[in-house]
């Protein structure tokens, strides 16, 4: 099996640990390459995530080769045969591991950003690097979570070789891997995009706070799949309208939400019709049924909430109309409104009794849906903004247009969610 890319990894890894969604579980994901993966695997599982911070230990004067790892809560695993293949002396060990603990710690405090660890006491700990090479420094993690008072761990990886049960010893109770192919060299050979994880991209991804795979029942009886997503410390919260045919796994409107969420924006990004509905072309015109399950959508989320935070809609296509018809409705309380490429037209005369700030994002190559945001937005009480993106389509492909709309609405939002 050759992943795409760490996400995908991540993706099919969590379908192997699916028996633990709803329990009592904490991820900790590898620095740096394990913690993408991590993330998916958390998400799935409605967990929370952490990171495992481990080092390896390198030979002196040859550290590319491992003689050992250590994790936090002083975990330690050595690799007998080459510290005596080596030479290694206790006390060129002990100056290694010095320097290693040194930068294991700094490590610790930077990609958690001050925050302190999860706790893993009593819970199940799921450690998940990007694969398996030697091992050491999974079993050091895993060694690290059982110091911390782990109840069970679980060492989940998507790709390792042939044998590699038998080199973990009895440092985790349960291995997960979906792929362990003959053959096996190096990870990066089972991943189709290994570029190289930045401290930055693990810093972000902790910082995303809590992630979650929801299912959302309407009083109709549909049943909606969404994600949840809830930096720590989140100023706001963006529901998501998707269009025509899209739905949560959108990469478009997943970009914006990552770009939110590096703002300290929660995002909910929800399917507001099933795969059925999706097929009824009545189903996809119906912004009265849109904006009914926005609305839903809303309440829960509300009620999810530890505290109560203001909420922005972000609407796309026909998704914008329904976002615009629910900030219309009596008593609504929607702090700001985003629509990209969207129909605000089919929202008709609603558009009057919208109360909350409207962003309107239009490709300036898409001009038929150029005219109608025209038309909508003298339709609009103030404040209500159009910007045109140069050169962008309807779908807004071209390069760096997307770029320009989750800016923009980055920045939409934050002004107004702060005042919501």
């Amino acid at each position: 099996m050759v992943y795409a890319d760490r996400i995908e990894a991540g993706r099919v890894l969590a379908r192997e640990l699916g028996r633990f969604t709803d329990q009592d579980v904490v991820v900790l994901g590898l620095p740096r390459g394990g913690v993408p993966v991590a993330a998916e695997v958390a998400g799935a599982l409605s967990a929370p995530l952490d990171v495992g911070v481990v080092r390896k230990l390198g030979v002196p004067h040859q550290p590319e080769v491992a003689m050992g790892a250590i994790g936090e809560e002083g975990a330690r695993v050595l690799n007998d045969d080459v510290l005596r293949a080596a030479g290694v002396s206790e006390p060129e060990l002990a100056e290694v591991e010095a320097a290693e603990r040194a930068e294991l710690e700094r490590r610790s405090r930077a990609y958690r950003a001050g925050r302190p660890p999860v706790s893993v006491a009593g819970r199940t700990v799921v450690v998940v690097d990007d694969g398996i090479a030697t091992g050491a420094t999974a079993r050091a993690a895993c060694r690290a979570a059982r110091s911390r008072g782990a109840r069970r761990v679980v060492l989940a990886v998507p790709v390792a070789p042939p044998g590699w049960r038998r080199a973990m010893g009895g440092d985790a109770d349960e291995l997960v891997c979906p792929s362990e192919p003959e053959g096996f060299r190096a990870v990066g050979q089972y991943f189709t995009d290994f570029a190289q994880t930045t401290d930055e991209e693990v810093t972000a991804a902790l910082g995303r706070g809590d992630r979650r795979s929801v299912t959302l029942e309407t009083a109709d009886g549909a049943r909606l799949g969404g994600e949840l997503v809830l930096p720590r410390g989140a100023r706001g919260v963006v529901v998501f309208a998707h269009g025509t045919g899209s739905g949560r796994l959108s990469p478009r409107n997943g970009f914006v939400a990552e770009v939110l969420n590096d703002a300290g924006l929660g995002t909910f990004l929800l399917d507001l019709l099933t795969d059925a509905e999706e097929l009824d072309r009545a189903r996809v015109f119906d912004v009265r049924l849109l904006a009914r399950r926005i609305t839903a959508a809303t309440a829960w989320l509300t009620g999810e909430l530890e505290q109560p935070l203001p909420v922005g809609l972000f609407g796309a296509s026909t998704g914008a109309a329904g976002a615009l018809w629910a900030a219309s409705e009596p008593g609504a309380r929607y702090a700001a409104v985003v629509s990209r490429g969207g129909r605000p037209d089919l929202a008709g005369e609603r558009l009057a009794a919208v109360r909350a700030p409207v962003l309107l994002l239009v490709g300036g190559a898409d001009p038929d849906v150029l005219r109608l945001n025209e038309e909508a937005l003298g339709a609009l009480p103030d404040p209500a903004r159009l910007s045109v993106v140069p050169g962008a389509g309807h779908l807004f492909e071209e390069p760096g247009t997307l770029s320009t709309v989750a800016e923009q609405a980055r920045d939409w939002f934050t002004a107004h969610l702060a005042n919501g």
